[in-house]
């Protein structure tokens, strides 16, 4: 089988750790971001920036000193992951367990109503107990199939950092 990583898919310097840690410690520095939009283009001192006009100045979008915008970016594109797995791992199972612990069934996601299909169309009845075990063992299996796909993206994470790391000591 083929790989998929390429000599040139791998950047040519990989951020150290030490980056990383002046990153994060920038980025919690930077919070609450302060954030501002503009649609408008402004002569300032010379040069055409985007930004806000107001009555003590003019707010620069795209100036890291006015907007924080850049480092929220930033944030939530290098977090992203780390983001969807604590809403899966902890928010949505602390909800569910909490579901769970209040009327012993498990929350639907979507209602009938929602979708616009009636329950005899989507085959989801609330009566019998063979329907909730059914559903239950269903999404166990779901769970069961989201944990491994988890499992191997971590995988590949890894294989691509060492091979990442490989490829920067043999060059």
């Amino acid at each position: 089988m083929e790989s998929c990583l390429t000599k040139e898919s791998v950047p040519e310097k990989i951020m150290g750790v030490e980056n990383i840690e002046k990153q994060v410690r920038q980025l919690k520095a930077a919070v609450p971001f302060a954030v501002c939009g503009a649609g408008q283009q402004l002569e300032v001192r010379g040069r055409r920036v985007r930004g806000r006009l107001y009555p003590w100045g003019v707010v620069e979008v795209e100036n890291p000193d006015h907007c924080d915008f850049i480092k929220l970016r930033t944030m939530l594109i290098t977090h992203m992951q780390d983001l969807q797995e604590v809403t899966q791992e902890v928010h949505y199972e602390n909800y569910r367990s909490e579901r769970l612990a209040r009327n012993g069934q498990i929350p639907k996601r979507h209602t009938s109503n929602e979708s616009g299909l009636s329950e005899s169309d989507t085959g989801l009845t609330n009566g019998s107990n063979e329907d909730s075990t059914e559903r239950e063992r269903a999404l166990r299996e779901k769970e069961a199939e989201l944990r491994r796909m988890q499992e191997m993206l971590e995988q590949m994470q890894r294989q691509m950092q060492l091979q990442a790391a490989a490829n920067s000591t043999s060059a």
